[in-house]
C-alpha cells in the first residue's frame, strides 16, 4: 500500500459508523446526497444487528440502502453484499450506485464482469441477485460484514435471510456485523417479513430477535459461555411519504398512489402492513387501536375471556373497561399443548395482582362431557379456582360477535376515541386480528379455518355486555368480585 493510500484512508479508520460518517463525507467532497431527517437518519445510524427500513413508496428506502455500507469502504478487510430478487431489479440499483458511490468515494471502481465496487482501501461491495432458494449455494463458504437486501418481501420465505445471516462474519474486530432490509408492504413475503419484524415490537423500537414461529426470543443454549442472552437486536423502522421531502413536496407523486385501489393506497402511501386482500376487520388500524400500557384503575371493571384448545392453541384475553365504555384488552395469552388444569393454574398466576375480576367467559363447548362421566374440562378448571361463565354458542351468536367487533373497532362520535383498543404487548393478538380472512362462502362470518383462537376469546368477551359501572366498585375493599361459576343464560 503506497503512502499516499495511508494519507487517504487514515481518517476514516477514525471514523465511528455512524451517521456522522456520511456528514462528513459530505463535507469533504461536497455529495449532493443527504440523508433525510428522520427515519433515513434513524436507519443509517441503527446499531442492531438486523434493521428493516420499510413503509410507504417514495420514502428514500433505496438511496438509504446504497449509502449505508459506504462508511466501512475505507477498511480493506470490508466485504459487502447488496442483493435484488431479480438481475432486472438490480439494474435499477446499479445505475443509481452509479451516480453516487464515484462522488463519495473518488477512485471507487465499478467491474462489471464482477458486478462488484472496488475502494481505493481494497474494500469490496458485491450487487447481485438471488432469485431461486437454491441460488444462497454460490455463496457458501463466502464471508461479508454487511448484507443488503432491496425489497425483502420479494422473497416468498425467509429461506434466503436466514441463510445469508450464517455468511455474515469479519475478522476484523472493529467492524460491526450488519443486515439491512428495505421494502413496502405487500409481495409475496409480507408475512413472514411482518412477523419476523413488524409484529414483535412497536415501529421504532428494538427489541430482541425472536422465532418468527413460536415468538421466542433467540437466546444462547445452555452450556455456553453466553447462556441465556439473547443472540442479537433487531429494529422496524417505518418510512412514509412526507419523510422525503423530494418527492412529498412535488405532489404528483402523492396524487398517483392516491389514485390506486383502497388496498394499495394503504400499504403505498400509508406504509400500512396490516392490510390483508380478503381481510375481515379491514378498519382495524395498529396507529388508531393499539396503545402504550398504562396503570388500570382499581375501580374499572376487569373480566377474561378464553377459547381453549389443546392439540391446536388456548387464547386468553383480559379486558378492561374504561368510564367511557371504551373496552381495553391489557394481557393476552397463547399457548399450545397445556392441560385444562395447567392452564387454569398459569391463568391464576398472571392477573394474581389484578384486584377481582367482575368475571370469566369461557367457550361453552368445555362443559360438554363428550361421553366421559368425570368433570367437563370447564369444572376441571373452575375446581382450580379459575371460574367460568360459558359462552354464548346460540344461533347467530358468530355474526353477532363479528359485527359487534366491527363496531368496536370504529371511532365513538362523542369521545372520539375507538371503543376498542389494545395494549402494545398484546403482539399475537395485534398480528392475528387484521389478518383474518373472511369465509370465502360466507361473508358475514371468519374463515374458521384460519388463526382464530384469540378472535374467538374477543368475541366470547366482547359479548358479554360488559358495562363499566361505579356499583361494582367498593371504595373500602375495592373490586367486588361477583363472579359466577356457570350461567346457564351465559350471564345476560
Amino acid at each position: 500500500m503506497t503512502a499516499k493510500r495511508k494519507q487517504k484512508q487514515q481518517p476514516v479508520k477514525e471514523l465511528k459508523s455512524d451517521i456522522n460518517f456520511i456528514k462528513k463525507v459530505q463535507e469533504e467532497h461536497n455529495v449532493i446526497f443527504k440523508p433525510n431527517e428522520g427515519p433515513q437518519t434513524e436507519f443509517l445510524a441503527a446499531s442492531e444487528r438486523e434493521v428493516l427500513y420499510g413503509g410507504s413508496a417514495g420514502g428514500g428506502k433505496s438511496y438509504a440502502m446504497l449509502s449505508d455500507p459506504l462508511r466501512y469502504m475505507g477498511n480493506s478487510s470490508f466485504t459487502g453484499l447488496l442483493l435484488r430478487h431479480t438481475t432486472e431489479e438490480l439494474r435499477e440499483l446499479i445505475t443509481k450506485s452509479q451516480e453516487l458511490y464515484p462522488k463519495i468515494w473518488p477512485g471507487i471502481k465499478w467491474s462489471e464482469r464482477k458486478m462488484q465496487w472496488t475502494a481505493p482501501s481494497g474494500a469490496t461491495l458485491w450487487m447481485s441477485y438471488l432469485d431461486k432458494d437454491q441460488d444462497v449455494t454460490k455463496y457458501q463458504g463466502l464471508a461479508f460484514s454487511w448484507i443488503g437486501f432491496d425489497e425483502l418481501t420479494q422473497w416468498a420465505t425467509p429461506f434466503a435471510w436466514n441463510y445469508m445471516r450464517s455468511r455474515l462474519r469479519s475478522s476484523d474486530p472493529s467492524l460491526p456485523l450488519s443486515m439491512r432490509a428495505t421494502t413496502n408492504p405487500g409481495g409475496r413475503g409480507h408475512g413472514w417479513v411482518k412477523k419476523m419484524f413488524i409484529d414483535p415490537s412497536p415501529a421504532g423500537k428494538s427489541f430482541p430477535a425472536t422465532d418468527i414461529e413460536t415468538g421466542e426470543p433467540l437466546k444462547y443454549p445452555a452450556g455456553h459461555v453466553k447462556a441465556g442472552k439473547y443472540l442479537f437486536r433487531r429494529k422496524f423502522i417505518p418510512a412514509r411519504l412526507k419523510d422525503n421531502p423530494y418527492l412529498a413536496n412535488q405532489g404528483d407523486y402523492e396524487a398517483m398512489l392516491l389514485s390506486l385501489p383502497e388496498q394499495q393506497r394503504k400499504q403505498l402511501l400509508e406504509g400500512d402492513w396490516d392490510i390483508k386482500e380478503g381481510a375481515a376487520f379491514t378498519e382495524f388500524n395498529r396507529n388508531t387501536h393499539v396503545i402504550e400500557p398504562y396503570t388500570i384503575p382499581n375501580n374499572w371493571v376487569k373480566f377474561r375471556a378464553c377459547d381453549y384448545g389443546y392439540g391446536s392453541y388456548s387464547g386468553v384475553l383480559w379486558f378492561a373497561v374504561s368510564p367511557s365504555e371504551q373496552l381495553v384488552v391489557y394481557r393476552e395469552l397463547y399457548v399450545s399443548k397445556v392441560l385444562a388444569t395447567d392452564l387454569a393454574e398459569m391463568i391464576l398466576d398472571l392477573e394474581a395482582g389484578d384486584g377481582g375480576l367482575r368475571y370469566g367467559v369461557l367457550d361453552s363447548s368445555l362443559w360438554h362431557k363428550r361421553g366421559d362421566t368425570g368433570p367437563s374440562l370447564a369444572e376441571q378448571m373452575i375446581m382450580k379456582g379459575c371460574k367460568w361463565r360459558p359462552s354464548d354458542r346460540s344461533k347467530g351468536s358468530r355474526v353477532s360477535g363479528k359485527n359487534e367487533i366491527h363496531r368496536r373497532l370504529q371511532t365513538d362520535e362523542f369521545t372520539d376515541e375507538p371503543r376498542l383498543v389494545f395494549f402494545n404487548s398484546c403482539i399475537e393478538t395485534i398480528s392475528q386480528l387484521p389478518a383474518i380472512p373472511l369465509d370465502k362462502k360466507n361473508p358475514e362470518d371468519v374463515d374458521t379455518n384460519s388463526e382464530d383462537h384469540l378472535y374467538d376469546a374477543l368475541r366470547y368477551g366482547i359479548m358479554s355486555r360488559p358495562r363499566f359501572s361505579i356499583w361494582d366498585y367498593d371504595p373500602q375493599s375495592g373490586p367486588i368480585n361477583k363472579m359466577p361459576v356457570a350461567d346457564a343464560t351465559f350471564g345476560y
